[in-house]
């Protein structure tokens, strides 16, 4: 019949490659040779610390764990030096930078993956990852200078209205002077804004399409699909976003070096109080490490935030590790 168009041939699909147990092999080995390799390193790190703060800490005539005077390493024969203070002070500022980025961090995770157009996501989600590029002493600078200013009301408001809540109380150092860990706390809770937003944003997205059309075919409005449906599915990744943020917050040194101004007084639990941080009074007397005990001093509370950031980290990924048993 003119016109007819001829049938075309069966199309042959290509032949699947033959599996290769030598690339398999190969490719096993490297991986776990990775593993073992990280490994390594982080017990090699570990060693090295105590090797070098054994010293210090057998010429040390107080308890490391417990002593909460002043750090006094002039004479290595006898020295006084101790974790106390800096153990509170890395805390307080660390966990309160946390409360304030974690709801922010959910709120832009929700509005990233739930409401925003999706036009605007990829704009969005580029300038809240930005964040994480800009250098330490960046924002160190901006929190002294830009910020605590304009934190001073908000300061001397709670420290007038609410000062008989030990948080708010009166510090040691002026509240408004800026070099404080009510600052220092909301520059770190910005810095680990992105960690937690990035990693929330991520479980959220894999959250079943089904579950979600399921309770929109119910009548659910999009918050109620937001709080039953999303919001339990990635629980715990937002816990271990946490966790990984506050990792970050626990060894950030720059920021918060030019932020707490140093204090001879003790720290005394208020957000208007100065003091330093592991990693600040690491940074901070760096001239006297040519002396192996003085070092070894500093080396030993290097250790500590060691353990207590891989602590941290271990918590994260029980965290994310039950969250995927539980899917």
């Amino acid at each position: 019949m003119v016109g007819r168009v001829p049938p075309r041939p069966p199309v042959t699909p290509p032949a699947s490659k033959a599996p290769n147990p030598a690339a398999d092999r190969v490719f096993r080995a490297a991986a776990e040779g990775s593993g073992l390799l990280i490994s390594i390193l982080i017990a090699a790190i570990g060693g090295f610390l105590l090797w070098r703060a054994i010293p210090a800490l057998l010429h040390n005539r107080e308890n490391f764990f417990t002593y909460d005077g002043s750090w006094v390493t002039t004479d290595t024969a006898a020295m006084h030096f101790g974790i106390a203070e800096m153990l509170r002070v890395t805390v307080c500022v660390s966990v309160f930078a946390l409360l304030l980025a974690m709801p922010v961090a959910l709120g832009i995770a929700i509005y990233l993956t739930e409401y925003a157009p999706r036009r605007l996501v990829g704009l969005l989600s580029y300038l809240v990852d930005l964040l994480a590029g800009i250098p330490s002493i960046i924002y160190g600078a901006w929190g002294l200078y830009v910020l605590a200013p304009r934190l001073r009301p908000i300061a001397t408001w709670l420290n007038t209205n609410l000062g008989w809540l030990f948080p708010f109380k009166t510090g040691n150092v002026s509240v408004a002077g800026g070099g404080t860990i009510f600052t220092g706390g909301i520059v770190l809770a910005v810095m680990i804004l992105p960690i937690i937003t990035a990693v929330t944003r991520e479980v959220l997205a894999q959250t079943p399409r089904g579950q979600v059309e399921a309770a929109l075919a119910l009548g659910a409005t999009r918050w109620e699909v937001v709080k039953v449906a999303v919001l339990p599915f990635g629980r715990s990744g937002y816990i271990s976003a946490a966790m990984l943020g506050l990792g970050r917050a626990l060894g950030e040194t720059v920021a918060l070096l030019i932020i707490l101004r140093a204090t001879q007084k003790a720290f005394g639990w208020s957000l208007f109080d100065g003091g330093s941080t592991f990693a600040t009074k690491i940074a901070a007397t760096a001239s006297e490490f040519n002396d192996q005990y003085k070092a070894g001093a500093y080396i030993a509370a290097g250790l500590v935030l060691f353990v207590l950031t891989l602590v941290v980290n271990a918590l994260a990924r029980v965290a994310i590790n039950r969250g995927a048993a539980r899917r």
